[in-house]
């Protein structure tokens, strides 16, 4: 017997952005930020010929640029936990979806992760028999097709994400950061795609810049949950930042000023915002003061999202 989506079911799923890479860990790790999209997908009676097999209404950040109907990344990632869950094609049902954003897009908080998670999430709690949470986090990490933002936003908090093997399953486990970590998110005027800012990545590295990054990757899982005075270096990277300069050359300089007064930043993600973990409020009110100097950038504290996706059913 196949698995069955609830008839009339609503559900309603919040989500917080994130923040993957943190320097030196880089496709794995990620921490969740408090910035949230809010979302409901229901299960609609079945339509006419003609009508759509999806209705998307979507507000708030990039609204003008998300796509409706079954091209919706929300809707395929429903679709996608449905199948998932062994629901057939010709069974699925048909589906109404409203979000609201409120994680930016293009600007390397997970606003894709984000979507991804809400509607997997939203997905699995129509069916009678909810998937089992590592299934789950298989299924967004590898529609994401790594684990940084997908986990951050599913779990909460501070994720370290993995594969088991060459083609296994996605794993991660969530670790706390410590109450005094506050996050600065600098938020620039312009996008960046992401697909662009991975096509700059070199498909070798050297071996002693593999070793490096190893070490402060490390390095940041002790930084982040118990010795802050260490965030500095152990958010140095040598993979990904500097290659990508060239496309965020405002967001590299922005980078190397607020390190050189000694802040941990990082490129959030792949860009062009920069995420600076500071080791409490004095150190990110100078942070702020930083970047609030520069014309066009945005300095937020959103805070870590300590708690990932909530799921709740509403009806059905």
């Amino acid at each position: 017997m196949s698995a069955r989506t609830v008839p009339g079911r609503r559900v309603r799923v919040v989500v917080p952005g994130s923040s993957a890479n943190l320097g030196p860990g880089f496709d794995a790790l990620g921490l969740a930020l408090g910035l949230r999209d809010e979302v409901v997908v229901e299960v609609l009676p079945p339509g006419g010929a003609g009508e759509p097999t999806a209705e998307v209404a979507v507000s708030g950040e990039g609204a003008d640029s998300i796509r409706g109907g079954e091209g919706n990344l929300l809707v395929r990632s429903v679709r996608a936990a449905l199948h998932a869950a062994g629901v057939p094609a010709s069974e699925q049902p048909r589906l109404g979806v409203t979000s609201r954003n409120g994680v930016p897009h293009g600007r390397g908080v997970g606003s894709s992760a984000a979507a991804v998670v809400a509607g997997a999430a939203a997905g699995s709690a129509l069916l009678e028999e909810p998937l089992p949470a590592d299934a789950l986090l298989d299924l967004v990490c590898g529609l994401e097709g790594h684990p940084d933002n997908a986990a951050a936003s599913l779990l909460g908090g501070f994720t370290l994400g993995w594969r088991e093997g060459a083609h296994g399953p996605w794993r991660a486990v969530r670790v706390d950061p410590r109450a005094d970590l506050v996050p600065v998110l600098c938020v620039p005027g312009v996008e960046l795609s992401t697909a662009r800012a991975r096509a700059m990545l070199p498909l070798h590295v050297a071996h002693a810049d593999a070793a490096h990054t190893a070490g402060r990757a490390a390095l940041l899982v002790e930084a982040v949950t118990r010795r802050p005075e260490l965030l500095l270096a152990a958010t140095e990277d040598r993979l990904h930042q500097e290659q990508r300069a060239a496309a965020m050359p405002a967001s590299a300089s922005l980078l190397a000023d607020l390190r050189r007064a000694g802040h941990a930043a990082v490129v959030s993600g792949a860009g062009p915002s920069v995420l600076v973990l500071c080791p409490g409020a004095a150190a990110a009110a100078d942070a702020r003061a930083l970047v609030e100097q520069r014309a066009g950038w945005l300095a937020l504290e959103p805070g870590v999202a300590r708690e990932g996706a909530v799921v709740d059913v509403l009806a059905g």
